[in-house]
């Protein structure tokens, strides 16, 4: 409940302060100050703009900024410097100024005062300052320069407008009449010096005229007789060159016939000789179009000869190669398989030497009588294992050379290029032979020297 009670308080203060806000609220127009007084030392200033006035603490005073117009007269006629009296009525227009310090003082002597009020107080001190200024000028200066009068009261009065805090915007005269008519007397003075102004000018501008009239007759004159005379030498001269110019386009048209009819002729000529260059180079160039068909089919046909023989002969080239290289091929296959098969009777021979060896070793151990015997059919055996190798090598020789030359059999036609290549062939078959003897000899079988012993015994 004690909660309750405070939040409708605050509430209640709430709302009575937006109340007192709401009923403080100023906004100054641009052309009023409102003087915000009364919690400070320094009054707070609204010119065209909003502010809060707090009720009961501060109050509110205006200050009128708008430009105002003061009437300002002599009331009288006032002396001139000249000693004649003039009346002048001018109009000041006058305002308070919005700088700190002008609208202080301002304060001090127009707060709250209406336009009239303000005018009424100024109008007095306008019109002294007038009057003053009245009595160091001429009537003449007044009259040819209000604008320069007018300058000079604003002038003056804005210092005493200065401790009151206005400006004067400008002073201008409406009226100004003096007490004995001057102002028309002087007005009827400079009329007639205007007059006779006018008139000495205007005898002197007839004077001028006259002269210039009487000039310009003479040089019109003198400009007709010279341009007369001018233009009687330049039709002497125009003549003459009518003349030259016409012996001239004679002369040149004669030429000009002349060598009409010579170049006519020239032409016909070089007509006549181009027509007949153009048929001989026409004829020159078809024999030489023909000749170089011919030589171009000859070409033709030389490449297409050469072409196919040099097909021929690489294709024999290739065919050959091949055929050797497949010959080669075959006989060392089948140099290779009579090594393995010498191998195979090394092996057998080998063998049957071990087992000799094995029965010669048994007979030795049986008894020393039976070596010899023993040995002597060892020996037997041995000899007879080189002679089967020698006679199966024999028999199979002609086999080996049929094998190495067989691949030439199935060849039909061979083109050797060269000298000697008859004898080169039997050659490659021979070495075919003699590498399978090679071969046998690297397994551990010396054809040769079994051939050679072979031969021995016989002889």
């Amino acid at each position: 409940m004690t909660s309750w009670i405070i939040v409708g308080i605050i509430a209640l203060v709430v709302i009575v302060l937006g109340a007192i806000c709401a009923s403080g609220y100023l906004k100054a127009p641009p052309d009023e100050a409102f003087i915000i007084s009364g919690l400070k030392k320094n009054p707070k200033v609204l010119v065209g703009k909003a502010g809060i006035k707090i009720p009961f603490l501060e109050r509110k005073d205006t200050l009128l900024l708008k430009q105002m117009s003061v009437d300002i007269k002599t009331n009288g006629y006032v002396p001139t410097l000249d000693f004649i009296g003039v009346d002048v009525d001018a109009v000041a227009k006058i305002a308070i100024k919005r700088d700190t310090d002008g609208m202080n003082i301002a304060m001090q002597n127009f707060l709250n005062m209406t336009e009239e009020e303000i005018v009424s107080c100024l109008t007095d001190s306008l019109q002294g300052n007038m009057r003053e200024i009245v009595g160091t000028i001429t009537l003449k200066n007044l009259v040819n320069d209000r604008t320069k009068f007018g300058d000079e009261v604003q002038t003056k009065a804005q210092k005493d407008m200065d401790r009151l805090g206005i400006e004067i915007i400008s002073c201008n005269i409406q009226r100004l009449d003096d007490e004995k008519g001057l102002i028309n007397a002087l007005g009827q003075d400079n009329m007639s010096q205007i007059q006779k102004d006018a008139s000495i000018a205007k005898a002197n501008a007839n004077r001028d005229v006259a002269i210039a009239e009487a000039q310009a007759t003479k040089v019109a004159n003198d400009a007709k007789a010279e341009a007369a005379e001018a233009i009687a030498e330049r039709n002497a001269i125009v003549s003459k060159k009518k003349a030259d110019l016409k012996k001239e386009v004679d002369i040149k048209e004669a030429q000009a016939e002349a060598a009409a009819s010579i170049e006519n002729e020239n032409q016909r000529k070089a007509r006549d000789v181009a027509a007949t260059d153009a048929n001989i180079a026409k004829a020159e160039r078809e024999a030489e179009l023909k000749k170089k068909q011919i030589e171009l089919r000859e070409r033709e046909l030389d490449a297409l000869v050469r072409k196919q023989a040099d097909a021929d002969k690489y294709a024999a080239e290739k065919a050959a190669e091949a055929d050797l290289i497949r010959r080669k091929k075959d006989a060392e296959a089948k140099a290779y398989q009579i090594k393995q098969e010498a191998e195979a009777q090394k092996a057998k021979a080998d063998a049957d030497k071990y087992s000799a060896e094995m029965q010669a070793a048994g007979i030795r151990a049986v008894g020393e009588a039976e070596a010899d015997a023993i040995e002597k059919k060892a020996e037997a055996q041995r000899k007879m294992g080189e002679a089967s190798v020698l006679e199966m090598y024999i028999n199979k020789l002609p086999q080996i050379v049929a094998s190495a030359a067989g691949p030439l059999e199935k060849v039909d036609k061979i083109t050797m290029y060269g000298s000697d290549n008859s004898s080169r062939l039997v050659e490659d078959i021979i070495k075919t032979s003699d590498q399978v003897i090679n071969g046998l000899g690297s397994c551990g079988i010396n054809l040769k020297e079994l051939l050679e012993k072979a031969m021995t015994k016989k002889n």
